[in-house]
């Protein structure tokens, strides 16, 4: 059974779309469940996220956690992003369903990927940050909850 939250950003997800010229991208999908996700970063010249969106094509889980993940980094600097867990983002949901956790980290993935790409194109070095991987398998990660 799906939170309130969860329906709501699935029916009304937040922050849909792409960004143009984004600071950052980052693509990561499950080759199990066939989910994909891509999220895209604005980031100003003090590394604050300005504007963030996303394109996801899999399940309603998924599109959830992609939307709740935008709006959970929006705002925040790149530190602040880089430290948005995938139970952070199932927490901001109420709980998903033991068989959707891997979605909120798909998430947690996605904002990392977007960071390394920004990083990557400006020759920096985000402390904290691993080289994501691009394609997350469910018995890959260890879940927290």
């Amino acid at each position: 059974m799906y939170s309130e939250k969860v329906m709501d950003h699935f029916t009304n997800p937040r922050n849909v779309g792409e960004i143009d010229n984004a600071s950052g991208v980052g693509t990561v999908g499950n080759a199990k469940c066939g989910d994909i996700m891509r999220i895209y970063l604005d980031i100003d010249e003090d590394k604050i996220i300005q504007d963030v969106k996303f394109k996801t094509f899999g399940c309603g889980a998924a599109v959830a956690t992609s939307s709740m993940a935008t709006e959970l980094v929006k705002g925040k600097d790149i530190q602040e992003a880089l430290k948005i867990t995938n139970k952070a983002v199932m927490d901001a949901l109420d709980g998903l369903p033991p068989v959707k956790v891997h979605c909120s980290l798909l998430a947690e993935e996605a904002i990392h990927a977007a960071l390394w790409d920004y990083a990557e194109k400006n020759g920096i070095v985000i402390e904290g940050l691993e080289k994501p991987k691009s394609d997350i398998s469910e018995e890959e990660h260890t879940e927290e909850y």
